[in-house]
């Protein structure tokens, strides 16, 4: 039987937050930011292995206490320069134990209002299929092409148009195959999957799945977390 693993690529400096310490590592509600992604993952017994990919220069990692996971916390420290890269290694690196059949759960480490609901889902509705999907949003807002002036150039119609989050899942010797032929530049592993002519199936979730990529959002993930579990 195909086992569950999350791969959590933590690699990244967020140098749209303005500051030095990596986003992940962060302050929220008195832990970083990486620990609530932990904790929602870890909810599901289902899940196997957190697998985190850090810098092998990360600086941070040991300044924290991460015993709430030990029994499941897999170490790797050989993320590259983005997010491609850092993925593909840690698929790499877990190819010595992982099965290639085995489903990888790519999460972002700093996306650390994951309902239980909405992983629930994904791991019910992914597990038989024959592809693989992802969480993602049905878009509300009216959609704007700018031009080179920042004025509208253009309403893009948002029927059938949804925003992809994370966890993406699928199969770890697929992915892995996928992304070394895709190119160090794919923003998300269903991208990579597409350029393999597959479709992906997309799991509903909602917009309480944020990432924190401003210093805002912060405070908004903050005002999530108390609630999210209401």
């Amino acid at each position: 039987m195909s086992r569950f693993h999350a791969l959590i690529p933590a690699a990244g400096s967020g140098s749209r937050m303005g500051g030095i310490q990596p986003k992940q590592y962060l302050d929220l509600g008195g832990r970083p930011v990486i620990a609530h992604s932990f904790a929602a993952l870890s909810r599901d017994t289902r899940i196997d292995r957190l697998v985190v990919v850090l810098s092998p220069g990360d600086a941070w990692w040991d300044g924290y206490d991460w015993s709430a996971w030990q029994e499941r916390l897999h170490i790797l420290r050989c993320g590259g320069v983005t997010r491609a890269e850092t993925v593909l290694n840690g698929l790499e690196a877990m190819a010595g134990w992982c099965a290639a059949d085995d489903w990888v759960l790519v999460h972002d480490a700093a996306r650390p209002c994951l309902p239980a609901a909405a992983l629930g889902r994904l791991l019910d509705e992914v597990a038989s299929d024959a592809v693989g999907g992802l969480l993602a949003a049905p878009l509300a807002d009216t959609l704007k092409r700018a031009d080179a002036d920042t004025r509208v150039e253009a309403t893009v119609p948002r029927a059938g148009l949804w925003q992809a989050q994370t966890p993406q899942m699928f199969r770890h010797g697929q992915l892995r195959a996928a992304l070394r032929t895709a190119g160090a530049d794919m923003t998300d592993e269903a991208s990579a999957i597409e350029q393999l002519g597959l479709r992906p199936k997309l799991v509903e979730s909602d917009s309480r799945n944020l990432k924190v990529t401003y210093p805002q959002d912060l405070r908004l993930a903050s005002l999530i977390l108390e609630h999210l579990h209401d």
